[in-house]
């Protein structure tokens, strides 16, 4: 696994992990259940040696959970991203949003991997040691444009500081704390962290008409099954769904009359 993603395995997510462990499952070659539970198993261990006890890995061998992901409606987005009062925090929530950036493709973007005129970003060794593309809008470049003649970064588009104070990479944690913030500072109810601004992310698209082929490449998913999961959560499909209600009513309100 460590070859795989060119980098230890506990920094990669529960997303990841299973998406790998299934791309392994669907090989032709299947390893036998008891490589599934030694991988498994060694990972939970190492889990609870570093203190990751967030982390839960599910065994492949049996049945994935039908827990779905949260989801953030457009309004709530819109206000979620106007929140921060500093740009870098907003351009930062517009990334994980607009481009369904992880966490670690988040800190690790460059300044050079930003393609103004071609409008794209370019997500290096995203997973399994991929790159990808993914699409800018020409609300990101222009906030990203004015960002960069007030900061002037050099190396990495979103820095933070090191124990000295100096400029550095910008940690996990750090983009952690910017989303619990504007969630905070937002009113919004729900749970929201980089990785539900990513499910987010793909299921607009879905909504928004885009082909679950392509939602699986901006992505960067080793397999479709992973994506499929985001079928069952966008509001999409040959109709919209409703309530009966809707269609018992009409527009008489019933429910609320005194």
């Amino acid at each position: 696994m460590a070859l795989h993603f060119n980098c230890s395995p506990l920094e990669l997510d529960e997303e990841q992990i299973l998406d790998y462990l299934h791309v392994l499952k669907s090989q032709h070659k299947t390893p036998s259940d008891s490589f599934f539970k030694h991988t498994v198993y060694g990972l939970r261990y190492a889990y609870r040696i570093f203190g990751m006890k967030e982390m839960h890995v599910v065994l492949p061998s049996i049945e994935r959970p039908k827990k779905l992901p949260v989801v953030l409606n457009q309004r709530e987005i819109k206000q979620l991203l106007k929140t921060p009062k500093l740009l870098k925090h907003r351009l930062i929530l517009a990334m994980l949003y607009g481009c369904g950036l992880r966490n670690f493709e988040l800190r690790n973007l460059q300044c050079r991997d930003l393609d103004f005129d071609r409008k794209m970003v370019h997500v290096r060794q995203g997973k399994g040691r991929k790159d990808r593309y993914v699409p800018l809008s020409e609300m990101q470049i222009r906030g990203l444009k004015k960002y960069f003649l007030a900061e002037n970064p050099t190396t990495w588009c979103f820095t933070g500081n090191d124990k000295t104070g100096s400029p550095a990479q910008l940690s996990s944690q750090g983009i952690q704390w910017i989303v619990r913030e504007a969630r905070k500072q937002s009113g919004i109810p729900k749970e929201i962290t980089a990785h539900i601004l990513r499910h987010t992310y793909a299921t607009h698209l879905l909504e928004m008409g885009l082909d679950i082929m392509s939602v699986k490449d901006l992505l960067g998913h080793a397999d479709i099954q992973t994506t499929l999961i985001y079928l069952h959560v966008a509001q999409s499909g040959r109709q919209k769904p409703f309530s009966p209600l809707d269609r018992l009513y009409g527009n008489r309100d019933v429910l609320s009359r005194s």
